[in-house]
């Protein structure tokens, strides 16, 4: 089976058929005795690059393998609304979910009923009530058109209606569904009435239709998504992407050997909405970041640079790198390489891009590369499968895909010139927003191991917290910070007590909703800001304080913040006339870290099921404030 799957993997054109005839093959036998294991091969082969007529092949297959796995409880429920044919589409993003670890229930509105499924409570779509609903227009759902001939006033105010008229279903789907939303822009038609000049002339309808992409972006709240089909239709090319012989015909959103990756970005979007974006880049370094081995040639022989095309690949690769890192990417290094010799391009090549600092966890030795994996995720605190592992070897990547199933592994041209479209196509890193503290993530990291280092140089734990000059914020949850709470609720599994995945807009009605207690809590130290690392929320009920969520990132574990959260949570409850405060814990497959987290802080356990599911309780009779070394800081306001 291992060499069917490389043997498709690495195979492109007539070869990959042939390949995947064979696969197929060996695929239904394996889920003839072995269904589970199927489906984990099954997942290694779905790629946003594959054709029509293979994604349509392994649909089926998913399909009658489904059967054999039997009923699979889905994460999500995902509504999908189109103004075109979207059942083929519907069954790719599915199949995309079921590869991203995102199994989903869908309901699928018929043809062109955008506004009707919306406006209408009794629709199928409010019997259905999704946690996500997908709205899919093209162009030609566009409710008005500017002429050539009107003026560049009148070209405004048609570009606010759009915006309006759209602006007018989230929220009415909002207010409905409390569902987080994601919205197609519009990809313009690759014909052009004005020729050249249809971006300079006001009223140019590509120039109208990139105001509105832009408008719309602008335009769209915390709970609100734009997936940009336009940027789809750029990289395929416009005459091929937007082919009308498929929209005349069958009304399909584009020509069919697009339809993968325009299914697979619509379910990368799904998935980070879900929590199942990768978090950390861990690469290769000879012949991947740079042409030759550095060990062999040494740091004046190896190809990095102007003036050599693959030297400036490899260039183009780190500047590519280093912008994902700068958005909050964590980088990390997993080399066969002597630990001293490895480091040396970082320090002391001059055409470098990426340095020592930009990397949270280096591991070079001459262990083997799953081991090594294993280790950077135990280091950086997070899961095995948050890491993407970039080698240019094509042995090292089905080693790691054997022996780590669940690291992400893509394939690399033997070309480094193709290397950046190899890895950003996958969209291992999408996201549903991007905040201030996305951008200091790697600064975070950083500080974070110079913590571990001084925690290494005290003599004892409370010598170690007292050193750190702890200061925390509290805060309630505000659209000012709204996003990163969302983030955090999407991607946090270890220390998260429920893992109930509440959207943006979800938790935005429970912060206006005076029955709720929302907190979150941002930390810093005297090596850095951990920004905001805590959210807890809360309801009153019959004077008991109900917590539904508490959850912090696992970069501050044992610094005691769970005791300080606990006090300000006790003097919240007393505030509100509560006389105890109750929690539960949901057992999942990662987050056993926090198990015996109540009985830790004094819960009393109250029951429990034999699914593990637990539910404790507090009085806050005589309940003294745990010692912790964190000073509270006023909050912004």
């Amino acid at each position: 089976m291992l060499d069917a799957v490389s043997a498709f993997v690495s195979a492109t054109g007539a070869d990959r058929q042939k390949a995947l005839r064979e696969l197929l093959l060996l695929l239904k036998r394996m889920a003839a005795s072995n269904p589970v294991e199927a489906a984990g091969v099954l997942r290694g082969l779905l790629v946003p690059d594959l054709d029509y007529s293979t994604v349509e092949a392994l649909s089926r297959f998913y399909r009658s393998l489904s059967k054999r796995l039997g009923p699979q409880a889905a994460t999500k429920k995902l509504a999908i609304l189109g103004s075109f044919t979207t059942h083929q589409l519907a069954s790719f993003i599915e199949l995309y979910l079921f590869a991203m670890g995102l199994p989903v229930e869908v309901y699928e509105a018929d043809y062109g009923l955008i506004q009707q499924e919306i406006l209408d409570p009794s629709s199928g779509l409010y019997a259905f009530r999704p946690d996500i609903l997908f709205l899919a227009p093209n162009r030609r759902s566009l409710g008005r058109r500017p002429a050539n001939s009107d003026s560049p006033v009148r070209v405004d105010e048609l570009v606010a209606e759009e915006v309006a008229a759209w602006s007018s279903l989230w929220h009415t789907a909002h207010d409905r569904l409390d569902c987080q939303i994601i919205q197609n822009n519009f990809d313009p038609p690759p014909s052009r009435s004005l020729s050249n000049h249809e971006m300079r002339h006001h009223a140019g309808l590509a120039r109208f239709i990139a105001r509105v992409n832009l408008a719309l972006q602008d335009a769209a709240p915390p709970f609100v998504t734009i997936h940009d089909v336009d940027h789809l239709s750029a990289a395929a090319g416009r005459w091929t992407w937007g082919d009308d012989r498929f929209y005349f015909h069958a009304k399909m959103p584009c020509a069919p050997e697009f339809l993968a990756a325009y299914a697979h970005s619509v379910a990368s979007i799904v998935a980070a909405a879900g929590g199942k974006a990768k978090k950390c880049l861990v690469l290769d370094l000879d012949n991947t970041l740079w042409g030759g081995v550095i060990g062999d040639d040494g740091i004046g022989g190896i190809r990095l640079g102007q003036g050599d095309a693959e030297g400036e690949a490899f260039v183009a690769m780190q500047h590519y790198v280093k912008d994902l890192a700068n958005r909050g990417v964590i980088l990390a290094v997993c080399s066969k390489n002597t630990d001293s010799i490895a480091r040396e391009a970082f320090e002391r090549h001059p055409e470098m891009v990426l340095k020592l600092e930009d990397i949270a966890c280096f591991v070079a030795n001459w262990d083997d590369k799953a081991t090594n994996l294993r280790r950077i995720a135990r280091q950086l605190e997070i899961g095995v499968d948050s890491l993407v592992f970039v080698d240019d070897n094509p042995v090292e990547r089905a080693l790691v895909r054997r022996l780590l199933p669940e690291v992400s592994v893509p394939e690399l041209p033997e070309d480094p010139a193709g290397y950046i479209l190899a890895l950003d196509r996958h969209a291992y890193f999408q996201t549903i927003s991007i905040g201030s503290e996305d951008l200091q993530r790697g600064a975070m990291y950083q500080a974070n191991a110079r913590r571990q280092q001084a925690e290494l140089s005290c003599g004892n734990i409370d010598d170690f917290l007292k050193s750190l000059a702890m200061k925390a914020r509290v805060e309630p949850v505000t659209r000012e910070n709204i996003e990163r709470v969302a983030q955090l609720i999407s991607r946090s599994n270890q220390f998260n007590l429920t893992t109930r995945r509440h959207s943006a807009a979800t938790v935005m009605k429970m912060a206006e909703d005076p029955a709720w207690l929302t907190m979150t809590i941002s930390l810093a130290d005297g090596f850095g800001d951990n920004g905001l690392i805590s959210v807890l929320l809360a309801k009153v009920e019959a004077k008991e304080l109900i917590i539904d969520t508490w959850l912090m990132s696992c970069r501050v574990l044992k610094r005691g913040v769970e005791a300080f959260v606990l006090n300000c949570l006790c003097r919240s409850a007393r505030m509100r006339g509560c006389t105890a405060i109750r929690g539960e814990y949901i057992p999942t497959a990662k987050n056993a870290l926090v198990n015996e987290h109540y009985p830790n802080l004094g819960f009393e356990r109250v029951s429990g099921d034999p699914g593990g599911q637990t539910w404790w309780r507090l009085s806050l009779a005589g309940a003294a404030d745990l010692p912790n070394f964190i000073q509270e800081i006023p909050s912004h306001d």
